[in-house]
């Protein structure tokens, strides 16, 4: 019940934000309604430390002064410097004022002045919004609501998933577009319940608004063990993420720039490659990659950069490390020059590890299904892994996933962790080893792969499922049953040959009359 109501609540708060959003699209409406939750996240973890600090020095008020008021105090908590102006008291004291606008936006200089880290961040925007001064404070007198006071850590964390969900509520509204900064959460779920992120570095080029980092620190028994690199191309989506990750206390660099054309991360060897990079992107400058460029396992094209992507994944892997990302559909069976041979290279060297065919409907922006690849490094069978380099396991999950919505399906727990658990056995030594089942999954064989030119649809492989069997149902009552059945469908047949032998009467006597007429006319004639 308690998550139902949590549910509810933040479900609450999006409509209330979105009633104040006038003539503004959801898609630049996100940009003035988030980072007034991240102010009020960065406004409470300060006044926290800061009461900390009071209570430490309670005795000695001079003591209390010069470390309330020392910044290396809250940095080495990371917690940011909030100026009283810029604190969400100040902002709520002030928001029914004409200037609140020009308030706003002091108070995002003011922390990025005090605290450089945050450069960038925090966007000057408000007096350029069009919209008016009571909606602003409207949207402000939403995010003082007491259950995100200062007061407890638990405020932290509910502004946390209040972003995220907020998030995924935009994105959702903006259909097309929304895909741009977000995935769908059990799309997210899946992908990191497979890779396992619980120690070192995961790297994600196309990162978004950051879900990927925040999934894999749940999921990581404990998230400092995680180092966190990303990159994103649109300016407005690096605030997200930066703002997403740093609500959810995840320190994640992420740098802005074209992932396939200006890798910011050259030399950067992941332990864990997760992303959903854009789909068949055309003209997206294949010409400008050079051809000693060291991501290359084989040629490019400029029709798509789906294989480029793979060749971007499979270099920032380290020795033993994996990839799990989304893909187009057609990724699987393309006939593109380039595309296929890329895709030959990629089984042929063995770092094609899994498959999953998704089923339709779980992204905001196709109804087209998809699918996710999985490549390795670690299927030589050392480091605790199972010895599988010349196999590959491919699942057929297209029959899930449960309705949402008119227009979305989203996977439940208990799908992802059969899809995860089928992996888990394939990829450990020390797991159970993996099973075929029809219509569901099975480890093929590289030259089977080979013999089917190389196309990588799961469902060319793991056959048709198994019809169920009847239940067991007692003989007696199964013949009666028919025999019921059988008695009335012959007095149906005895009706339908009594209405055919009717018409064909009425056919004839017609005729006859008909025949009758033209005789006498004739003989008149």
């Amino acid at each position: 019940m308690a998550v139902k109501a949590e549910i509810d609540f933040q479900k609450e708060l999006f409509e209330a934000a979105n009633k104040m959003r006038g003539s503004v699209a959801p898609a630049d409406y996100k940009h003035y309604v988030l980072p007034l939750i991240f102010l009020r996240y960065l406004s409470n973890k300060y006044e926290q430390s800061c009461n900390e600090l009071e209570q430490i020095f309670a005795e000695n008020e001079e003591m209390q002064q010069g470390f309330v008021s020392d910044s290396h105090q809250y940095r080495d908590k990371n917690v940011f410097v909030v100026p009283k102006e810029a604190s969400w008291h100040y902002i709520m004291k002030n928001a029914k004022q004409p200037n609140i606008k020009e308030i706003l936006d002091n108070a995002m200089k003011r922390i990025e002045e005090e605290n450089p880290e945050l450069t960038g961040v925090l966007p000057q925007i408000y007096q350029g919004l069009n919209l008016p001064v009571e909606n602003v404070a409207g949207l402000i007198e939403i995010f003082s609501r007491d259950v995100f006071s200062g007061s407890s850590e638990d405020s932290i964390d509910i502004l946390g998933r209040t972003y995220e969900y907020f998030i995924s509520s935009f994105a959702s509204s903006e259909g097309n577009r929304g895909g741009e900064f977000f995935t769908p959460s059990c799309i997210v779920e899946l992908l990191v319940e497979m890779l396992e992120p619980k120690r070192g570095i995961v790297f994600d080029p196309a990162c978004g608004s950051g879900g990927m980092f925040i999934q894999s620190g749940r999921y990581a028994p404990n998230k400092k063990s995680l180092l966190f690199y990303g990159q994103e191309n649109v300016v407005t989506t690096v605030r997200l993420g930066k703002m997403n990750v740093l609500l959810h206390g995840i320190n994640a660099e992420i740098r802005l720039g074209d992932s396939l054309l200006n890798d910011q991360f050259p030399e950067l060897k992941a332990d864990y490659v997760i992303a959903n990079p854009p789909f068949n992107q055309k003209d997206w400058g294949a010409d400008r990659i050079s051809k000693s460029d060291p991501r290359l396992i084989g040629p490019v094209t400029n029709s798509n950069a789906n294989y480029m992507w793979m060749q971007h994944f499979l270099y920032h892997l380290n020795d033993a490390g994996s990839a799990g990302f989304v893909m187009a559909n057609g990724a699987m069976t393309t006939n593109i020059k380039e595309e296929k041979e890329v895709r030959k290279i990629l089984v042929d060297e063995g770092y094609i590890d899994c498959v999953v065919q998704l089923p339709e409907k779980l992204f905001f922006t196709t109804g087209i299904p998809c699918c996710l690849f999985f490549l390795s490094k670690n299927r030589d069978g050392k480091n605790g892994y199972r010895a599988r380099r010349n196999k590959i396991l491919f699942i057929d999950a297209r029959k899930m996933g449960k309705p949402v919505s008119r227009k979305q399906k989203a996977l439940s727990k208990e799908e992802i962790d059969k899809i995860a658990s089928v992996y888990r056995a394939f990829k450990y030594e020390h797991a159970k080893s993996c099973e075929n089942i029809e219509g569901f999954c099975k480890i093929a064989k590289l030259e089977e792969v080979q013999q089917n030119d190389y196309k990588l649809t799961p469902s060319m492989y793991v056959g048709t499922e198994a019809e169920e069997e009847e239940e067991d149902i007692p003989f007696e009552q199964k013949i009666a049953e028919l025999t019921k059945r059988l008695l009335e469908q012959f007095e149906e047949s005895n009706k339908l040959q009594e209405k055919i032998k009717q018409n064909l009467e009425e056919l004839m006597y017609r005729n006859g009359e008909k025949s009758n007429l033209v005789f006498k006319r004739e003989k008149n004639e």
